[in-house]
């Protein structure tokens, strides 16, 4: 199985995280969690989650960048559910050997993330943090899938992500279902 984390504090205000998810929902062996209709309050069901990635072969966290970083609740999803002795640390071997793919989109396309872009730095200088958290608990990190201008990004374009999207979330469960 995989786990799908999905945290996005407006879906219905963003055209490339919907199509994405949309590509991947109705896999068999996904199992979607959308943090912020599941949590609105934040209150999150800490034994639920830790079952479902238990369960899971694979995990990926789909959101989009705000401000340099994953929206607030998965953070706190993070902080909450990835705990020491479960996750990481003596006996927290719970994660370890699970792949982990991460995809994000971002409001500034590609030549805002450069050195004389609005954003000082290629975006690859942001990504240590999220990959840090699954290289830590010891998860196999995959080659992210980012796209960058998501909100101006063409019908055309946007497809092909979402197929690349569905090819590689596909190959996850069938990864998972041959081990």
């Amino acid at each position: 199985m995989v786990f799908l984390v999905f945290a996005h504090p407006y879906p219905d205000r963003s055209r490339a995280n919907r199509h994405l998810l949309d590509a991947v929902s109705d896999l068999e062996g996904v199992e979607v969690r959308s943090l912020y209709d599941e949590y609105p309050t934040f209150d999150i069901d800490v034994p639920r989650e830790q079952a479902a990635l238990t369960r899971a072969d694979a995990v990926v966290w789909q959101h989009p960048i705000y401000w340099y970083s994953t929206p607030s609740l998965l953070k706190h999803w993070f902080d909450k559910v990835l705990l020491r002795g479960w996750a990481y640390g003596e006996g927290g071997t719970a994660l370890r050997g699970k792949r982990c793919l991460w995809v994000a989109t971002t409001g500034g396309d590609e030549d805002a993330y450069r050195p004389e872009g609005m954003h000082n730095r290629p975006f690859e200088a942001y990504t240590p943090v999220v990959e840090q958290t699954a290289v830590f608990c010891g998860m196999r990190w995959q080659e992210p899938l980012i796209i960058k201008g998501a909100h101006r990004v063409p019908e055309p374009a946007l497809n092909e992500y979402a197929q690349n999207y569905r090819a590689r979330v596909a190959a996850l469960v069938k990864q998972g279902a041959a081990a």
